[in-house]
């Protein structure tokens, strides 16, 4: 598993994410998820509330993508893992708070993605090249 690093959190508030997901027959989708936020140093979150097509793959299919990059500007990153849903515990319980506090509509769930992987998506000939996230260890 890799970690965010305290620029990637930043960029994470700063920037728009979208999130790319893929059906059972392999179609990928791709849309905006206005609540993706970091949870922790190794996972994002974002609540679940039209209950469409993303919703459909990652319970058919966990495997995701997040995507950040700021308009105007050069540097981003992408988070490749897998997603895990929420509906009954304590994690969709506080995403429903946070809902709330930002008078945002009540989840069907909350999505947790697990940063497996990050990927450059810098502007030149560092984009799509992994980045070196990795936990330093005791």
């Amino acid at each position: 598993m890799a970690t965010l690093s305290d620029e990637q959190k930043q960029l994470v508030k700063d920037a728009f994410g979208f999130v790319a997901t893929v059906d059972e027959n392999g179609n990928p989708q791709i849309g905006p998820k206005g609540t993706l936020r970091v949870l922790d140093d190794e996972h994002l979150i974002y609540n679940e509330e039209t209950g469409h097509q993303s919703w459909h793959n990652v319970q058919v299919n966990p495997k995701i993508a997040a995507a950040f990059h700021p308009f105007p500007g050069m540097k981003g990153f992408r988070v490749e893992g897998r997603a895990t849903i929420h509906q009954d515990d304590d994690i969709f319980k506080e995403a429903q708070e946070w809902a709330s506090e930002k008078k945002l509509p009540k989840a069907l769930a909350a999505v947790v993605i697990s940063v497996d992987r990050t990927v450059s998506l810098d502007a030149g000939k560092n984009a799509g090249i992994e980045i070196d996230n990795k936990p330093v260890k005791d």
